[in-house]
């Protein structure tokens, strides 16, 4: 008996030692307690996935995302359809938040998982050089199993945590969808207004020929030479302005489509997508409330913490802990003792620590109850400002097109056959011009808001049908 012993304990000994020394030996050397410095966190992000052969991938691979490999022609016309998908697959927002998605889903075989068995090992060294006893020497192990319902309770509560986590990654992508259709507006905005400002310098060259014309023949001052020069310089210094401009809103949507500020685009469209007629506020609100992600998302979180809940009222029953054992510590000849089997249970008597639990979890469920009624009135608030603003837009718009456009073009008409007659001074002619490239700014500025805030109300409704590329496009408003 004493031979087969120091076999059996250098086999436990031999158990332990591999259990002790087990890890996660597949990660780096950054990984396993050495600093990482930025440079090579930057690294990273430049180096294809995949690269190291010699490192194990964990189960969540982004797309790559080196900005050099993913290049747009600068020859096609931008369209809003294209772009859209483009920042949908390029941007790293999305990325970080599939990221996050993955590992909230990975929680849950963690949630349900059973705590690993106990191995234990106890001897008596005493018993060795003793010629009265034999050699004293335990082996135990044991299994503890979580009271009935506690394994589910935590997994739902995972499962419900991940499933918020992949609502806020469709809220991720209507954020993405609304920033890249207000970038695209500014972008049309600047690259529409400087066609403006190059036919404003053009009209108000014409106006400097003729005033020089007349000047040359006595029926004009040279003042009206010079009112036409500061003219075509406030024109100028606009022009430096919406070139900024242009430049900055390229700068947006190059950022959206992760590549470097600088990037070039081809042409932009003529004409924004025509929107399409949107619903009444009402039918839009319910729209809303079933179909936002964020909401959505929200009510998961309820589940979560519901679970949260029947987890902390199930605190009041015992687990069980399983054990076996192989016990030579008792003495004799027939040693009748050697193997046995038990089991613990812990006993709930701390009830006030239980309790209040229980009543920690009950308020986190009123308090998400509470905040999802909020934010469904919320949602209702913003349906129904986007709606009006929508409105508001098209009221605009329409005043611009029917009465405002034909009253600026007029009145440069006639300010310019007065001036040629000599019925008013340069000054009337050059203010006309001037509120005329004014108005048409500012009628593309409309049209630009009326795209951004159908934009907004495409993405507080939750459901993209609010424009739509496919619609005919109105005229060009470069002419206008």
């Amino acid at each position: 008996m004493r031979k087969g012993l120091p076999n059996r304990l250098t086999a436990a000994a031999a158990i332990l030692a591999l259990a002790g020394c087990a890890g996660p030996r597949h990660l780096p050397a950054t990984q396993r307690g050495k600093p990482v410095s930025p440079d090579a966190i930057l690294t990273q992000l430049r180096t294809p996935t995949g690269a190291d052969d010699s490192v194990q991938q964990a189960a969540f691979v982004p797309p790559s995302t080196n900005p050099t490999e993913l290049p747009m022609s600068t020859e096609q016309p931008l369209a809003e359809s294209g772009l859209i998908e483009a920042v949908l697959r390029q941007n790293p927002t999305l990325d970080e938040m599939r990221a996050t998605v993955a590992a909230a889903q990975a929680k849950l075989p963690q949630a349900v998982s059973l705590d690993d068995p106990m191995v234990g090992v106890w001897t008596a060294p005493g018993s060795y050089p003793s010629d009265h006893v034999n050699p004293a020497v335990r082996f135990e192990i044991s299994q503890k199993l979580p009271w009935p319902g506690k394994r589910e309770f935590r997994g739902a509560s995972a499962a419900a945590e991940a499933d918020a986590a992949a609502r806020d990654l469709d809220d991720a992508r209507l954020q993405l969808v609304e920033s890249t259709r207000a970038a695209l507006a500014d972008l049309f905005v600047a690259e529409r207004a400087m066609a403006v400002n190059r036919e404003a310098q053009d009209l108000l060259k014409e106006f400097r020929q003729n005033a020089q014309s007349r000047y040359k023949t006595g029926l004009a001052s040279q003042q009206d030479i010079l009112q036409a020069d500061v003219e075509l310089v406030r024109q100028e210094e606009r022009a430096v302005a919406l070139n900024r401009a242009k430049r900055v809103a390229a700068a947006r949507l190059n950022t959206l489509l992760h590549r470097a500020p600088e990037s070039l685009f081809g042409p932009v469209p003529e004409a924004l997508p025509a929107p399409a007629d949107s619903q009444d506020p009402v039918t839009l609100r319910k729209v809303a409330v079933s179909a936002r992600p964020d909401v959505k998302a929200l009510a998961d979180r309820i589940r979560a913490e519901e679970a949260a809940l029947g987890l902390a009222q199930t605190e009041y029953k015992p687990d069980v802990e399983l054990m076996a054992a192989y016990d030579a510590f008792w003495q004799g000849t027939d040693r009748p003792l050697q193997f046995q089997v038990g089991a613990r249970i812990n006993v709930p008597v701390r009830i006030a620590r239980r309790a209040a639990a229980v009543a920690e979890a009950q308020a986190r469920v009123a308090r998400k109850r509470a905040e999802l009624a909020r934010l469904v009135d919320q949602v209702g608030l913003q349906v129904q400002e986007a709606y009006e603003q929508v409105r508001e837009s098209r009221q605009v718009i329409a005043l611009y097109d029917d009465r405002l456009l034909p009253a600026a073009r007029s009145n440069v008409k006639e300010a310019q056959i007065a001036y040629t007659t000599g019925k008013v001074p340069f000054v009337a002619l050059s203010e006309a011009q001037r509120t005329l490239a004014d108005r048409r700014e500012r009628y593309l500025e409309a049209q630009a808001e009326l795209y951004r805030r159908l934009a907004t109300l495409e993405r507080v409704t939750g459901k993209p049908t609010i424009t739509s590329a496919d619609t005919p496009s109105p005229p060009s408003t470069t002419s206008r």
